[in-house]
């Protein structure tokens, strides 16, 4: 299992932290790629994994809950993600008005009325402001109590609305769940609201340094904005962007001169589910070849072995022990990169432990 990725692949996996050199804190991988999908709370852990060295499941959580230096909350195109404390303020402003609208019409389709809807997210507030921090099987305790419908996905669209209104955020982990907390309680006193155009431009900025080369319509899909914002955003960093032939947008180095060396894609690595690397543009051909693993499926994203920075397998956890799917005849030095993954999924997850096995099938 030997190549190299294109040009344009090693150059994003670079951006993305997956060659070259790692991040050196949760908050430094964090802010470098901006949002971090986190529907599935695992695969974000591992997303900060694999683009650092030497950290744990528990330095994630550390920063959601005693450091409070980073939050989840429903932000570009309604889905979770991870984000600093810092960057919730303008981004929740920037990409949730647009999915307000959404979310009611959700709503009614879940039996919930617009009365008592307005009514849960009143409940929800009352009952973090007094006994707060409260997990969502708590909040739904208190819905039911109030006659408000929770059944199927309303209790979902009813914390959703309260998130698009600015209310809730999710904060400390508790056990196995991620409590919700109010806004102003966790985060404190907002800062002044940042005006759009100021806003787009370092959504463009940031993008970018995370995702770069890329073009608007990749950040108009990442972000979940129309078109004409991505287009605005990138316009304004014109003077800040490098001329290339393929006309994607990238930053110019760090003191101007020429860009430095691309590093090598690394011979594998493990990536988690909702990794990053698969949602970061508009179409995810580079890394995913067509006659290449399932990777994706109804909405799905699996967690999947990069080799050569191209997904080659798929992978999970069972017993304590990684398994992974067919990966074909391996070279020595992708023998030893599997056997490394594996013990550093396992010692993340789990804290230091003894050597851990990998069986792959086939």
């Amino acid at each position: 299992m030997t190549g190299a990725p294109s040009p344009l692949a090693a150059e994003r996996l670079h951006a993305q932290l997956l060659s070259g050199a790692t991040a050196r804190s949760v908050t430094w991988a964090t802010r470098h790629l901006l949002a971090i999908q986190a529907q599935d709370p695992r695969g974000a852990r591992l997303a900060i994994r694999a683009r650092t060295s030497g950290l744990a499941a528990a330095d994630v959580d550390r920063a959601l809950t005693a450091e409070r230096s980073a939050v989840i909350s429903w932000l570009n195109r309604g889905t979770l993600h991870l984000v600093l404390a810092e960057d919730y303020w303008w981004l929740h402003q920037l990409t949730t008005p647009q999915l307000r609208a959404g979310i009611t019409r959700r709503l009614g389709q879940e039996g919930v009325s617009p009365d008592d809807a307005e009514r849960g997210v009143r409940v929800i507030e009352r009952s973090l402001a007094s006994d707060g921090p409260l997990t969502r099987p708590q909040l739904r305790d208190r819905l039911d109590t109030a006659g408000v419908r929770t059944v199927g996905q309303a209790i979902v669209h009813i914390l959703a609305l309260a998130t698009f209104r600015g209310l809730i955020v999710r904060g400390p982990v508790q056990g196995r769940e991620q409590a919700f907390v109010l806004v102003r309680d966790w985060l404190g006193t907002p800062p002044e609201p940042m005006d759009r155009d100021r806003a787009l431009t370092s959504l463009a900025r940031r993008y970018l340094a995370g995702h770069g080369p890329a073009a608007d319509r990749d950040l108009a899909k990442w972000a979940g904005l129309p078109l004409t914002d991505a287009r605005r955003g990138l316009s304004a960093l014109a003077a800040e962007l490098t001329d290339r032939e393929d006309g994607l947008a990238s930053l110019r180095p760090h003191g101007g001169g020429p860009a430095p060396p691309v590093p090598p894609a690394p011979p594998l690595r493990l990536l988690g589910a909702f990794d990053p690397l698969l949602l970061g543009w508009a179409s995810r051909n580079l890394f995913l070849a067509a006659d290449g693993p399932v990777v994706t499926s109804n909405g799905v994203f699996r967690p999947f072995v990069l080799s050569h920075g191209r997904g080659s397998g798929l992978w999970t956890i069972n017993r304590g022990q990684v398994v992974t799917g067919p990966l074909g005849e391996l070279t020595p030095a992708e023998q030893a990169a599997l056997a490394a993954e594996a013990a550093d999924v396992t010692r993340f997850l789990d804290g230091p432990g003894g050597p851990v096995a990998v069986s792959r099938a086939g």
